[in-house]
């Protein structure tokens, strides 16, 4: 068996821990089974592509930078934004170096320029990402809301004030008035 396969393999076992590992903040807001990390990565990656297909970026590029923007909470699990005041906030650089040491170097280089790219926020994709990352969290907590969990109005309003492209503001304006259920009357 390679040593290239293995550290594949292995790395894909540690992803795997994302479809388990539960967004810890909707725990404070008295959701009793919320969201893993897996699920909110999977939209925010959908939500980048359309974005950037709206802004005129490369909406593959875009998505392929959202799925890797949480991969580093295999290893810190997912922190709360209360946890901030006590926790220096990881690298999620540093973490994803880490994670990758083993891949091949294509494998690794792919990753970690995903990362730092999503963490710089220079281009647009990485904008757009970011937003989807803002407007998954938004969609969520309505969604949270709609089934009687009240304590998300922050949540909404740090989204809200959170987004860089014009599409995404435009998206969260018409989500908080939409009911989650509004695909259906169409």
């Amino acid at each position: 068996m390679s040593e290239d396969a293995e550290a594949i393999a292995g790395f894909g076992y540690e992803l795997g821990l994302l479809k388990r590992i539960r967004r810890t903040g909707w725990w404070h807001a008295g959701v009793r089974d919320p969201e893993s990390v897996a699920e909110h990565t999977m939209r925010t990656a959908q939500l980048a592509a359309l974005i950037a297909a709206e802004e005129g970026a490369d909406p593959a590029r875009a998505s392929f930078l959202a799925l890797w923007h949480d991969t580093q909470e295999t290893r810190t699990g997912d922190l709360p934004h209360t946890a901030a005041a006590h926790l220096a906030k990881p690298d999620p650089r540093r973490i994803t170096a880490d994670q990758t040491e083993r891949l091949p170097e294509r494998s690794r280089d792919t990753v970690r320029a995903a990362v730092d790219e999503y963490e710089t926020r220079q281009t647009l994709e990485a904008l757009c990402a970011k937003d989807a990352d803002k407007l998954e969290m938004l969609l969520q907590a309505i969604e949270y809301r709609d089934i009687g969990v009240s304590r998300v109005d922050g949540w909404i309003a740090s989204a809200r004030k959170d987004l860089h492209t014009e599409t995404s503001r435009r998206i969260a304006k018409a989500a908080v008035t939409l009911s989650p259920l509004a695909w259906r009357d169409r």
